[in-house]
């Protein structure tokens, strides 16, 4: 239902303001078929899933040279984002699988492969990559202490809403002068001002946005930038530009059921956690950055949503933690 509101409210304001709503609708459908697919393949295979899900993510870094961030003259800006989303993705599939697998030498060699794209993401230029998959590893360890996976989810949004807070409070020139000089020192001067044009065009319409793909021709900053993709390079700022709030709360609805769910899902608790620190991460990097632009990453976001939130076919009794354990032989005594 949330997928198909953000997907109707493309076609609403494109429908008012002459947009082009097939980018929103690519990226919904992208995500639809990539939770499909998790759904699907975490029930038959709970560790060969996710793993072959994280060799997929690193070998689509290496191969493709567009996601690797450095200079490139004939390609637009924006794939140092997309290779550290998609090295994270590749970090939480790499320790989502660690801990549904029964056999500990299994679960070391996994863990491993997840260090690896810390590795990887440094050798590749990517200091953010790097970060975001150290970050979501020593989650994923600490997720095997965790009692309380609601505290935990509720902890992982607010780390989403402080970051996507920061954003805005560059973007409507709020925030302090020393924050957005270092800011601009390790984003770059032009990637505040398109920022800052996205918060002009929300005031512009508030309710509806300027519409589906016209930020490139609304924005000063964009038009007058020779490499251009016509993106403010920041999703939650470009979803409340091009569509209002509306659209804005809608993408956050997005990413809040998702950690519902994964709250609720059957899979043990260091697997929906690990799962929800990935996901966390990709929207912080998605909050400064174009990441969400590529499609292999919002498949990818589909696809470890749908692997953390299927149930099994068969039982994971290696991967569930104390508290899962106590819920499962209450439920049995009940019986």
């Amino acid at each position: 239902m949330v997928l198909g509101a953000c997907a109707a409210w493309s076609l609403i304001t494109a429908a008012v303001h002459d947009g082009r709503p097939e980018g929103v609708l690519l990226a919904v459908l992208a995500v639809a078929a990539g939770y499909a697919a998790g759904r699907i393949s975490g029930a038959l295979l709970p560790v060969g899933a996710p793993f072959a899900g994280a060799l997929a993510g690193i070998a689509l870094t290496v191969a493709v040279p567009h996601l690797a961030p450095g200079p490139q003259i004939a390609a637009p800006l924006g794939h140092a984002g997309a290779t550290a989303a998609v090295l994270t993705l590749s970090a939480g599939a790499a320790c989502c699988a660690a801990w549904a697998a029964p056999v500990p030498a299994v679960r070391f060699a996994l863990r491993l492969l997840a260090a690896g794209t810390v590795v990887l993401a440094a050798l590749l230029g990517s200091t953010s990559g790097s970060v975001t998959c150290l970050a979501v590893l020593m989650c994923s360890l600490a997720a095997g202490r965790t009692r309380h996976r609601g505290a935990a989810m509720a902890v992982l949004a607010v780390v989403a809403a402080l970051v996507t807070g920061l954003i805005w409070a560059v973007a409507a020139r709020a925030a302090p002068s020393g924050f957005v000089t270092a800011l601009e020192g390790r984003l770059t001067p032009h990637r505040v001002q398109l920022w800052q044009d996205a918060w002009h065009l929300l005031g512009d319409d508030t309710a509806l946005g300027a519409g589906p793909g016209r930020f490139g021709e609304l924005s000063a900053t964009s038009a007058h930038s020779l490499l251009s993709d016509g993106k403010p390079h920041s999703a939650p700022l470009q979803q409340a530009a091009e569509q209002g709030v509306v659209g804005l709360v809608l993408l956050a609805a997005a990413f809040g059921w998702v950690l519902y769910a994964l709250w609720r899902g059957p899979r043990p608790t260091p697997v929906a956690l690990t799962a929800g620190a990935a996901l966390t991460a990709l929207a912080a990097i998605a909050a400064i950055g174009n990441a969400l632009s590529f499609t292999a990453v919002s498949v990818g976001a589909g696809l470890l949503a749908g692997m953390a939130t299927a149930r099994p076919l068969a039982d994971e009794p290696a991967g569930r933690t104390p508290d899962t354990r106590a819920r499962g032989a209450g439920h049995t005594t009940a019986r």
